[in-house]
């Protein structure tokens, strides 16, 4: 496959992070990294908020300055969207991204993420003010349409690449599906017959089979790997390696994953005050839980955890049940 590029930029993986609201902040991102350099999207940034210099939102915006790192901003504003942009940009964001994408019903009511696509006229004047605010690549996730009938994703498609987006990333479902049903990776293959830049395949893609799958289907220059990395960051390195064709993974024992899984708590931690640490925690703890023999039974004590250690605790006693070491 040719080298994927976005403007003069060469990436180093296939492999992309997606953006995810509340999960793919700096101490998220900085364990990501540990496995390569990824693409990675930071959470959602809402345009509004960021113009107003809310001190939260900048926070969220800690380590852009990474070579591989994309700053998400959602709006329905070309101003507000080019000037947030053009704000990330002076605090060193490498990339833009515009999300087009996001269907929850917060986001759709202020005719931003997948509501956009209702409205062509705008899309066209938000993507062009966003490009031409920063001199770095701007690029685009969106879905196949608001829904079924109305799936206008090659139109928008164009749009993007005559904005100058340099690179489209496709949810293989419209916004009336939200997550419901399977992802439909063969409608994006109609995306690199219509657009010159490179397309990523989105929706569904958890492992290294789905991942095959999604880029046989989709023919697409790469994949967007969302919440299957939850708890797993070392499948991003696993599916870059199969589509390298690297005869290498990671492999990592139960008490490499424990090591792992302490460290991203322990990155929570150093980011943020105590008690955010706590409940971002248990939720980390949760995620690298996923699928353990017997992590049922300890869901409920997770939520009393008050402190670091208590924390660390758990998580070892849960990974000895499993024979780790």
């Amino acid at each position: 496959m040719p080298e994927l590029k976005l403007g003069n930029i060469s990436l180093k993986s296939r492999v992309l992070l997606a953006p995810m609201s509340g999960i793919t902040d700096p101490p998220f991102r900085r364990i990501i990294r540990e496995f390569g350099d990824f693409l990675m999207f930071s959470e959602m940034i809402a345009s509004q908020a960021m113009v107003r210099q809310v001190q939260r939102t900048k926070k969220m915006l800690e380590g852009i300055e990474d070579d591989f790192t994309s700053v998400q901003i959602v709006g329905s504003s070309p101003q507000i969207m080019a000037d947030t942009a053009r704000l990330c940009s002076d605090l060193g964001a490498r990339f833009i991204d515009i999300n087009m994408g996001c269907p929850v019903k917060k986001i759709v009511k202020s005719e931003a993420g997948s509501a956009l696509m209702k409205n062509e006229t705008l899309v066209a004047q938000i993507l062009e003010s966003v490009v031409n605010a920063v001199s770095i690549p701007v690029t685009l996730k969106t879905r196949l349409g608001w829904d079924m009938e109305h799936k206008n994703f090659l139109t928008i498609s164009k749009i993007a690449e005559n904005s100058g987006i340099q690179m489209l990333t496709i949810h293989g479902r419209t916004r009336s599906q939200l997550y419901s049903g399977k992802a439909d990776w063969k409608e994006i293959r109609k995306v690199k017959e219509t657009v010159n830049i490179p397309v990523i395949v989105n929706g569904d893609i958890i492992d290294i089979d789905s991942a095959n799958k999604a880029l046989n289907e989709s023919k697409a220059d790469g994949v967007m790997i969302g919440r299957g990395v939850l708890g797993n960051p070392w499948i991003l390195l696993d599916i870059h390696n199969f589509i390298e064709k690297i005869p290498s993974s990671s492999n990592f024992n139960l008490n490499e994953k424990l090591k792992i899984a302490k460290r991203h708590i322990e990155y929570v931690f150093d980011f943020y005050n105590s008690e955010t640490a706590i409940k971002i925690s248990r939720r980390v703890l949760t995620s690298y839980c996923k699928g353990i023999f017997n992590a049922a039974k300890y869901r409920q004590q997770i939520n009393t955890l008050t402190e670091q250690i208590q924390i660390f605790e758990l998580l070892e006693l849960l990974f000895a049940e499993q024979g780790y070491g």
